[in-house]
């Protein structure tokens, strides 16, 4: 499997038109394919159970470097998995490569899902990812949530993880004075996802910080916490 084969492939699930309609929605300047993310998806799990770790790190790395959008999701989509042996340090270094790049939603998504599994595989990376709380770049700010997103889910996390759930807060709540409505957008998805397993975090947390958070975000980090 090389790139180009990749790339072919790709460009066979095509569908007519849907290369502008993706241009026009996601209003990022780079190529577009006009390929359905279940098609790619299902691409990717083909690739993923044919090509050894070595060829999926240089393959993830080529489609990455494409800028074509469908590429990148399929970059990410092939080392978005639970467990790589026999050691995930390269994908991790190749994914935390990919974040200065990141200037959509979409594909900082992506990639983010493969790296929640590197975090949660090593929590030792969050040493990493806080660095990136304080980056000029909005999008690395905004990963640094994102990525984070599995310590949310925990309805009775151990010691470790309450540690690192308070000190991904932290994190928050050094963001809730960012105006930027992806930011605001950000803290708000984490609490929302916290609100479901620990309510008395997330009401904490609100009742802190929430006058210092944007209307839509604040209504949104208590969705779903019982009346």
């Amino acid at each position: 499997m090389t790139l180009e084969d990749a790339l072919e492939q790709l460009r066979g699930k095509a569908e007519p038109g849907r290369a502008e309609e993706m241009a026009a929605y996601h209003k990022i300047d780079r190529p577009y394919l006009g390929v359905a993310n279940p098609d790619t998806d299902a691409l990717v799990r083909a690739w993923r159970q044919t090509l050894d770790l070595e060829t999926r790190l240089a393959l993830a790395d080529g489609l990455w470097r494409t800028n074509i959008f469908e590429a990148r999701v399929a970059a990410a989509k092939l080392l978005t998995q639970a467990r790589i042996k026999p050691s995930d340090a390269e994908a991790w270094q190749l994914i935390q490569s990919w974040v200065p790049d990141f200037d959509s939603w979409a594909i900082a998504d992506h990639a983010c899902m493969a790296g929640q599994r590197r975090l949660m595989a090593d929590p030792s990376r969050l040493d990493t990812v806080e660095g990136w709380t304080t980056s000029d770049h909005m999008w690395t700010r905004r990963a640094a949530l994102v990525i984070t997103l599995p310590w949310t889910k925990q309805n009775h996390p151990s010691p470790d993880e309450e540690t690192a759930r308070d000190r991904i807060l932290g994190w928050a709540a050094g963001y809730v004075s960012d105006p930027d409505w992806f930011i605001q957008k950000a803290v708000a998805w984490w609490l929302r996802d916290l609100s479901k397993h620990d309510p008395e975090r997330t009401r904490a947390f609100l009742a802190d910080h929430g006058s210092m958070m944007k209307a839509f975000a604040r209504k949104e980090a208590a969705r779903h916490l019982p009346a």
